[in-house]
């Protein structure tokens, strides 16, 4: 006699039903794996973003050229006049307005407090964590929460790089804040502008008065070279922030009002 086998198999509308309910699970399961990957916190919208008002005539200039659509700015001038803090806070307020070309802000900065990162524990993007603190804080500011960077980097918005693996990147639609220029030697600011790409606006803060540069023979600021080129260029923007623009404190304004003294008496005595 013949055995019978069972026939265990599915009906052929059922097998296609299965192997939907597959081919949506695989399409699902792609699409979170390529999708920004957020914390249980909330993600952060263009409404969370408080509004702070220029508070000095120089920072009102910044907020006006920006508004303006200036693409290629510097903001130059002594410590404690929010220079940072107000390119970060333009920077984000259009990356988050959808309506706007811009997806993502780019911050550059240099290592140069210790130019070899290496002796620094972890990997590389705990090496360089030191360095976002700033950014951190101002974040922390601008949205009232201390978690508003990394949830900023998770939704894909910002990122931090130092010059040091920055060649042979481009950055498309994105917003560069180059942070502490003046502790970049001319071959990184070079190097650095060279990186603009197609839809891209750039903006460069620091003080030629500050560069840590000078402790180190072999290292020269690139700043003032770099001025001297860039205002050969129509779409360049600069606005220079004096002792009258600090916000820090009275305590920071006074000292750095003593110290420019003393630098210039240091200066004239050795003439």
């Amino acid at each position: 006699m013949k055995q019978h086998k069972e026939n265990t198999s599915l009906p052929t509308r059922k097998k296609s039903m299965a192997r939907k309910q597959v081919a949506n699970t695989i399409i699902d399961v792609t699409k979170e794996a390529h999708m920004p990957k957020v914390s249980n916190g909330l993600k952060i919208k263009i409404d969370d973003l408080r509004t702070f008002e220029p508070l000095t005539d120089n920072q009102k200039l910044f907020f006006d050229a920006y508004k303006r659509g200036d693409y290629f700015v510097a903001l130059h001038g002594v410590a404690g006049t929010g220079k940072t803090f107000c390119a970060l806070y333009k920077a984000i307020e259009e990356v988050l307005d959808k309506a706007n070309p811009f997806n993502k802000i780019i911050v550059v900065r240099s290592a140069v407090q210790s130019r070899e990162i290496g002796h620094l524990p972890g990997d590389v993007n705990e090496k360089m964590e030191i360095y976002e603190q700033p950014y951190r804080q101002i974040c922390e500011t601008l949205f009232g929460r201390k978690d508003a960077w990394d949830r900023l980097e998770e939704q894909g918005h910002i990122t931090f790089i130092s010059t040091s693996f920055i060649r042979g990147m481009s950055f498309d639609d994105a917003i560069i804040i180059v942070d502490e220029m003046q502790n970049l030697t001319f071959e990184e600011i070079d190097t650095v502008m060279t990186r603009v790409g197609y839809r891209s606006k750039i903006m460069w803060c620091g003080d030629y008065r500050q560069t840590d540069l000078n402790k180190r023979k072999s290292d020269v600021s690139g700043i003032l070279k770099f001025f001297d080129i860039a205002q050969h260029m129509s779409a360049f923007t600069r606005i220079e922030f004096d002792v009258d623009d600090i916000v820090r404190s009275s305590l920071v304004k006074d000292y750095i009002l003593a110290k420019i003294r003393y630098e210039d008496y240091d200066e004239n005595n050795k003439k």
